[in-house]
């Protein structure tokens, strides 16, 4: 866990400590709740503002194209995504074959009716946005989908192609049902999530714990509680498991328990890779009972990481190939 620190006067044990510090340093980052709360933030803007509309001048604020600067990325791709997919054109003057592939793009995106936004965003007046955007080369073309990226190619494409990979995106997000129809709930601000993440603040897991029960049994389709409530019993199992969870299991090889708990611990403490590859090789040399156990453990552990995330694809990948 790191070097020890000297004991002050009245301190707790410093081991617990750092272990705390550890865990509350991988709440924010591994496995972020916080993002869930900026998730539903940007999901409550993206009900407010008004839908895409084919009909807006193409490049203004509103339109199914739009050209984005970093003023505007935070309202018009990551609040718009969540509405519908939202397409980055990634371009520069300089690019030739950039412009072969934008006009192809601006077609396909008038064509979809406001179904999904493509955003125009100039690499060269934009350098902060394409560096965060980890841009490689351009064009580069980047879905995003509830403010995750979901895709991306590199590289001109033919139209054809271009358009099978936007019809897809669109058939793999909202199926290409346009929002604000009438039937969509508005998002409304959950005064028991607050609840439940003060108690995450104060560090209390078992109030968390609870507070997420208790929203999931007034309405089990919430869709923020299941997922934090997964989340914060990962970090208790982790807890609870603690730094001689990975020692002990070291020693015990065949037991699938101990290994289960040196995976939770191990993503407790934003060990992702260790924490799958541990349950993989598990997977690969059993069979049986505890072949099972070790893969429902694992499908348990990539929900609570997310499917989105390509820690979670490569290790699916590998899951399906040790079963086969």
């Amino acid at each position: 866990m790191g070097a020890m620190q000297p004991t002050r006067p009245g301190r707790p044990d410093p081991r617990a400590q750092a272990q705390q510090a550890q865990m509350a340093a991988s709440l924010a980052g591994a496995v972020d709740l916080a993002a869930v709360k900026a998730r539903s933030e940007a999901a409550a803007r993206a009900q407010a503002a008004p839908p895409p509309s084919a009909s807006a001048p193409a490049g203004a604020p509103g339109s199914a194209v739009v050209d984005v600067t970093e003023a505007t990325f935070q309202s018009e791709v990551l609040d718009r995504s969540f509405q519908v997919p939202v397409v980055l054109d990634l371009w520069a003057e300089w690019c030739g074959p950039c412009k072969q592939l934008s006009p192809v793009l601006e077609r396909l995106a008038t064509e979809g009716g406001g179904s999904w936004v493509l955003a125009k965003i100039d690499v060269d007046a934009n350098p902060t946005l394409a560096q965060a955007l980890r841009v490689q080369g351009i064009p580069a073309v980047k879905a995003v989908w509830q403010g995750q990226l979901v895709a991306e190619f590199t590289g001109a494409i033919p139209e054809e192609q271009a358009r099978q990979f936007v019809t897809e995106l669109v058939r793999a997000t909202t199926g290409g049902g346009v929002p604000g129809g009438e039937d969509e709930p508005a998002l409304q601000e959950d005064p028991r999530l607050d609840a439940a993440e003060a108690a995450l603040e104060r560090g209390d897991l078992a109030a968390a714990e609870a507070a997420y029960q208790a929203i999931l049994a007034e309405e089990p389709d919430h869709p923020d509680a299941a997922l934090a409530l997964r989340q914060v019993q990962l970090f208790r199992r982790a807890e609870e498991a603690g730094p001689d969870a990975l020692a002990e299991a070291d020693a015990a090889p065949d037991d699938v328990a101990a290994q289960t708990r040196a995976a939770d611990f191990l993503l407790g403490t934003g060990q992702i890779e260790e924490a799958f590859d541990r349950l993989l090789d598990v997977v690969r040399r059993t069979a049986g009972e505890d072949r099972d156990q070790a893969r429902q453990h694992l499908v348990g552990l990539f929900e609570v990481v997310g499917d989105q995330d390509p820690r979670v694809m490569a290790a699916r990948r590998q899951l399906s190939l040790a079963l086969f």
